[in-house]
């Protein structure tokens, strides 16, 4: 199937200089027409199991969502002809080789043009019926990202907010049940959440460099906050989830190092941040490779902070800081 361009309401190298991950090689299929006028479009992520599709996306569609972005996996696809024929709103996002959910979803940013758009993995379900113009209505230019409630079917809320701690340079967060309207969180629980376009373009998106899921989140979390953006919950959206939540996987490794080099590392003065040298023997002592390695990588994340130390309004201390005295950012 080839890729047959981009349709109305889809952008492609509109992407800010400010979005610096390096796509991935694709193939787009579909997507010829806009099912809607609500300014919030789908990006939907695919994992393992077979998912009834034609159920999901005729929910999406009842739904009001302009469009819909499937990002799919490198595995064969035997039913995209009849998909794309039955809803051409639907958008597949072909993928060449395995990429980390938040590469795919940089993707869908710089495919789609809606002002907003809305994560959503293939086994979750949108529970109360809320429309896409509703969300839009309530959530437009609001915040960089809204994290729905996700709740079983005993309608039970699950664990799936994030507070920052830090204790000696070591930063572990602590999963909650969203109690009260517009509580914060460090990041989107799996990604899931509504974006602002044009606020995840400027932030930068995910860290394609950070492929463990886990530091992949953090980062994305800790430079919102560190650059002054919000991310914060709703229960107006809640979606429905059936399964068991994967397990947290925190391994440090070298991932850790580029999470730890461009979030916590930085010390922010007066009106700007910036890595001072004397981080590098301790910064050595948690990477366990050779000095030079270690200074190259240290090196690098120090420019890039310096090249980006004017959007920076804290630190991360500043930020646990406000979480422990319970006032989030």
């Amino acid at each position: 199937m080839e890729n047959r361009g981009p349709p109305v309401g889809y952008a492609m190298n509109t992407i800010p200089l400010t979005f610096n991950t390096t796509l991935p090689s694709y193939t787009a299929v579909g997507g010829t027409e806009r099912a809607a006028s609500t300014g919030l479009s789908a990006v939907l992520l695919n994992r393992g199991g077979r998912y009834p599709r034609r159920t999901l996306f005729q929910e999406l569609e009842k739904a009001g969502f302009d469009y819909i972005l499937s990002i799919e996996g490198p595995q064969e696809r035997y039913d995209l002809e009849d998909l794309s024929s039955r809803f051409p709103f639907v958008r597949f996002i072909l993928l060449k080789e395995a990429i980390s959910p938040g590469a795919g979803i940089n993707l869908a940013a710089a495919e789609l043009s809606s002002p907003l758009f809305f994560v959503l993995w293939n086994d979750y379900r949108l529970f109360n019926g809320l429309g896409a113009a509703k969300i839009t209505e309530l959530f437009a230019h609001k915040r960089l990202c809204t994290v729905p409630a996700i709740q079983n079917s005993r309608f039970e809320l699950l664990h799936t907010l994030t507070m920052p701690v830090l204790y000696k340079r070591t930063v572990k967060v602590l999963p909650g049940a969203p109690e009260w309207e517009n509580q914060g969180t460090l990041f989107p629980y799996e990604y899931m959440g509504v974006y602002d376009r044009e606020r995840f373009l400027r932030l930068g998106g995910f860290d394609r460099n950070i492929p463990h899921l886990h530091w992949q989140l953090m980062d994305f979390g800790f430079r919102s906050h560190l650059w002054g953006e919000d991310i914060r919950s709703t229960q107006i959206i809640r979606l429905v989830f059936d399964g068991i939540l994967p397990p947290a996987d925190n391994t440090a490794d070298a991932s850790y190092r580029l999470f730890y080099l461009k979030n916590l590392a930085p010390v922010f003065r007066l009106d700007h941040a910036h890595i001072p040298f004397r981080c590098f023997p301790g910064y050595l002592a948690k990477a366990g490779w050779d000095p030079v390695s270690a200074w190259i990588e240290f090196s690098r994340e120090r420019r890039w902070v310096r090249e980006n130390r004017n959007r920076f309004c804290r630190d991360a201390r500043a930020v646990t800081d406000l979480w422990e005295q319970g006032t989030d950012p």
